[in-house]
């Protein structure tokens, strides 16, 4: 599958994994690209020296294209930012801020600039700054979230912008990365779907969780601080939440709640960590290595790709009928 994304990035499928924060390390990104689409490291919290080790060890598992993520608002931006520059990474993706301060460096050092956004007006901006591509993420996907869904954000994107949009928020099959290409989308970003692969680092306790979860069993915390953030629902979330109810009183204790959480659930504590995930971790219920999640989402996205819309509505019947029986 031939797009402006897999030619802009040089990759074979056009699938990005998401930039998880203390998730997406070398073994995750590596095998990613090893499998034909990109992958990302996130460098959110990390070191200089963590950075420079990490794209080494991906670089040792694949020479494919890799990816890193920055974080603009993390207080070691600027000197992260110096690094990938430096290691001259393929892609950089950015999040939470303008990556304007950067984009010279980055571009000079001949990297592909795709900022995430959760806006058209923000798209906008991005393109203007020189970006070669945007994400556009609805509200669906897991860690910080907007308020536009998936379904409205990427369309008006696609509507906003000439470079090519990448659609992210609520895509774990061949299913979801089909709907983003006919709302517009010329790539697909995952996340949560590539949280339970083999590849990835988290511990076991946290894929389990993940396996195990309905749709509905994912929890938005701090909308009201204006810092949204989409969990599996666990005790820690429950608890943030319920404390959010008085922000004036509670402030402080949430504060110190949310120091470490994420780094306790990557580490087992899935009681009282953070467990960032999407609204699809109800449709993740299987463990498989980063190369099969890509081949099955190819593949059923090109199966039902090449239909037509009657062939289409049959097949879904078709599939409905083999799951009740």
């Amino acid at each position: 599958m031939e797009t402006r994304v897999t030619k802009l990035l040089g990759i074979e499928a056009p699938i990005i994994q998401g930039s998880m924060a203390r998730i997406a390390d070398a073994s995750l990104a590596g095998a990613v690209s090893a499998a034909g689409g990109l992958g990302i490291i996130a460098c959110g919290g990390a070191t200089e020296e963590w950075v420079r080790d990490q794209v080494a060890k991906a670089r040792q598992i694949t020479d494919r294209p890799i990816g890193a993520n920055v974080m603009l608002m993390d207080p070691n931006a600027a000197e992260i930012a110096a690094v990938l520059a430096e290691l001259r990474v393929d892609v950089v993706t950015t999040g939470a801020g303008s990556p304007a301060p950067y984009m010279e460096m980055w571009k000079e050092a001949g990297i592909k600039v795709v900022p995430v956004v959760a806006s058209p007006v923000l798209a906008k901006r991005m393109e203007r700054l020189g970006a070669d591509a945007v994400v556009a993420e609805g509200t669906e996907s897991g860690g910080h979230v907007g308020e536009l869904t998936t379904m409205a954000l990427v369309p008006a994107v696609c509507d906003a912008v000439s470079i090519p949009v990448i659609s992210a928020g609520g895509i774990a099959d061949g299913r979801g990365m089909l709907a983003a290409f006919a709302l517009g989308a010329e790539g697909v970003q995952c996340g949560t779907r590539f949280l339970t692969v083999e590849e990835c680092t988290v511990a076991d306790a946290y894929k389990e969780r993940i396996l195990k979860a309905k749709v509905s069993d994912t929890i938005v915390t701090g909308r009201d601080s204006g810092h949204p953030v989409r969990s599996l629902k666990n005790k820690f979330s429950r608890k943030a939440k319920q404390l959010e109810g008085d922000l004036a009183a509670n402030g402080e204790e949430i504060e110190q709640m949310w120091l470490g959480a994420l780094r306790r659930a990557v580490a087992g504590d899935v009681d009282n960590g953070d467990m960032m995930a999407g609204q699809v971790a109800g449709l993740v219920n299987e463990r498989k290595t980063a190369a099969c999640v890509v081949r099955e989402m190819m593949a059923e996205a090109e199966a039902l790709g090449g239909l037509s819309l009657a062939g289409l509505a049959q097949a879904n019947a078709q599939r409905t009928r083999m799951t009740v029986e």
